[in-house]
């Protein structure tokens, strides 16, 4: 009995058209996949070095049935100046306090205690956001 190839020899007419192709459709994904990692990482350090003020609650304390302390922590560069956000809600998720806390002492770190108004019972108080005021 004679054995019957299916398909000509490997290696002896050079590569066919699909390898070709399989290699150009590798180089042109890896290139692709390095062009979005670095848009990617550009957006990301961007995004972090145009923060000029950085906040966080430390600690909360409803300290009455209308009234929430706050301990506030901000990190900033020396000479900027701001305003952070403060908010509070109630058990049903309602809002009821806000505050806007200017944020201008000359120092890298701000730490301060914050007393925010509410209309009624707070289970909550978290930091909306901080914006810069501008520079002087």
């Amino acid at each position: 009995m004679t054995a019957v190839r299916a398909g000509l020899p490997e290696g002896r007419y050079g590569r066919s058209a699909d390898a070709r192709a399989d290699r150009k459709l590798k180089i042109i994904g890896s290139v692709l996949g390095v062009a979005l990692l670095g848009v990617i990482a550009w957006c990301g350090i961007s995004y972090i070095s145009g923060q000029e003020l950085s906040g966080r609650v430390i600690t909360w304390d409803a300290v009455s049935d209308h009234a929430v302390k706050v301990h506030l922590e901000v990190v900033k560069d020396a000479d900027a100046k701001g305003v952070c956000t403060l908010r509070s809600q109630a058990e049903d998720g309602s809002e009821v306090g806000r505050k806007d806390v200017t944020v201008d002492q000359r120092a890298g770190q701000v730490d301060t205690e914050v007393t925010l108004r509410t209309t009624k019972r707070a289970t909550n108080a978290v930091l909306v956001g901080c914006t810069a005021a501008g520079k002087g």
